[in-house]
C-alpha cells in the first residue's frame, strides 16, 4: 500500500478570506485534519462548508502525536496540518511529524499561503533584501545575549512578540538595538489592524499611551538606516 500525503496547509491569520482555492481543495479532501486547535479551525471549516474529522496536534502533544499521524499516514490516509493562524511551523507546531514522515519516506506537499512575518515585512517600507525572523524572544534564559546578537544583524529583524510583554520587549529593543527606525503590526488583516511607523522610542510612548491587544510584529530596521 502507498502512504498517503503529508499536507502542510497555511490558512489566514486573520480575515477568514484570505484562504486559498487550493488550501480549501485539500482540506476538502484528506482524510484527517491535524490542527494546533480543532475548536479554531472548526470555525473556518464551517465557513467554507467543510466537515473532515480532525485531531488536536499542539505544542503539549506534539512529541506522541506525531508519531500517530505517521502511522495513519504510512496505512495510506492522507492529512492535512494546519495551525491556528499563518503557516505551521512558523513559531507554531508541526516540525516533529514533518522530520519524521520525511525521514519514513512520505510526501509531503507545501500549499503556501498567509504569513504574519512576510504580511509585516512588505507592509513595512523597511528593506526587504535582508532579514532575520527571530520569532519569540526567550523570556529569560539567553535573551541579552541573543539581543545582543540579533543587533549585530545587517539587516532587517522580525520579533513576534504578546501583548503583555511587548512594553518590556521595545524596552529591550531600545537598550540593545538603539533608537532604530521599526514598524509595529498587530492584528494584520483584521478589523482593527494597526501600524506604528516611527524609531522605537516613538513607537514605546505610543504603546504605553494605548496598549495593544493581539499579537504584534517589530519588524526593525538595520542600524544607521535613516
Amino acid at each position: 500500500m502507498s502512504p498517503g500525503t503529508l499536507y502542510v496547509v497555511s490558512t489566514p491569520i486573520g480575515n477568514l478570506k484570505d484562504i486559498s482555492f487550493r488550501a480549501l481543495e485539500i482540506l476538502n479532501q484528506v482524510d484527517l485534519i491535524a490542527a494546533e486547535d480543532t475548536r479554531h479551525t472548526e470555525i473556518l471549516l464551517k465557513r467554507h462548508e467543510i466537515g473532515k474529522r480532525m485531531i488536536s496536534y499542539h505544542e503539549h502533544n506534539e512529541v506522541n502525536r506525531a508519531p500517530q499521524l505517521v502511522d495513519f499516514l504510512e496505512a495510506g490516509d492522507s492529512i492535512a496540518l494546519v495551525c491556528n493562524a499563518g503557516t505551521p511551523t512558523i513559531s507554531d507546531p508541526g516540525y516533529r511529524v514533518i522530520k519524521l514522515a520525511a525521514d519514513r519516506g512520505i510526501p509531503i506537499v507545501p500549499v503556501p499561503g498567509p504569513s504574519a512575518l512576510l504580511a509585516a515585512l512588505v507592509m513595512s517600507g523597511l528593506p526587504t533584501d535582508r532579514f532575520l525572523f527571530e520569532g519569540f524572544l526567550p523570556r529569560k534564559k539567553g535573551r541579552t545575549s541573543r539581543l545582543q546578537s540579533l543587533a549585530s544583524f545587517d539587516g532587517t529583524v522580525i520579533i513576534y512578540e504578546s501583548p503583555q510583554r511587548i512594553v518590556d520587549t521595545l524596552n529591550d529593543v531600545c537598550t540593545h538595538f538603539g533608537n532604530r527606525q521599526m514598524v509595529l503590526c498587530r492584528e494584520i488583516t483584521k478589523k482593527f489592524e494597526t501600524i506604528l511607523r516611527g524609531t522605537v522610542q516613538d513607537v514605546i510612548t505610543r504603546v504605553e499611551e494605548r496598549p495593544p491587544k493581539g499579537e504584534c510584529v517589530l519588524v526593525i530596521g538595520k542600524g544607521g538606516l535613516s
